[in-house]
């Protein structure tokens, strides 16, 4: 897969912006991992793709780094006025499912490929109760980490991509990403 094939399937799929970014850019932090450890979500050490089932930052750092570049993709929605509760979760369920899709397609085009998704916010499977940590994973295909998760700050990930992080008063943003090996 290419670049520029990459961002004409993210416009196809409809997110509302993307941009490529070198993987050497990234930076995994341990204050994300932080963050996540705080537990606000009530995911932490719940969930296969939440810390610590994800990985440590060092496994996670080693495993991105065999790869070359990276497409973020986001979907940004307009709402009414800062508590527009459903406009978010619509936004969110949106970047879910174009993600999801995105993925797919890609798998269509080319069988074989090996890439690294991180998803925005939690698991992208809605499974009643995670198996974690008593069973494998049901859908491990489909249940991608969160850049977050991944110990990614998500506005520097943004900006090294050439893509805002805050596009305006009233308006929400969800971001994801997929690392891929330069095409051959």
């Amino acid at each position: 897969m290419t670049k520029e094939q990459a961002q004409a399937l993210a416009e196809e799929i409809g997110f509302s912006h993307n941009g490529i970014f070198d993987v050497r850019i990234l930076r995994f932090r341990q204050e994300v991992r932080d963050m996540c450890r705080a537990d606000k979500c009530n995911k932490y050490n719940r969930q296969w793709t939440c810390p610590p089932a994800c990985g440590t930052l060092e496994e996670i750092r080693e495993k991105a780094e065999e790869y070359d570049w990276g497409l973020l993709v986001q979907t940004t929605a307009y709402m009414e006025d800062q508590f527009d509760a459903e406009t978010m979760m619509e936004a969110m369920e949106d970047q879910k499912d174009h993600f999801i899709d995105f993925l797919e397609k890609v798998r269509e085009i080319e069988p074989e490929i090996d890439m690294l998704p991180m998803s925005s916010g939690g698991c992208s499977v809605s499974c009643p109760r995670c198996t974690y940590p008593n069973a494998p994973c049901r859908f491990p295909e489909k249940a991608y980490p969160s850049m977050e998760a991944y110990g990614l700050l998500v506005s520097d990930t943004c900006k090294k991509a050439g893509v805002e992080y805050y596009y305006g008063k009233d308006t929400i943003t969800f971001s994801s990403c997929c690392l891929f090996h330069d095409a051959t």
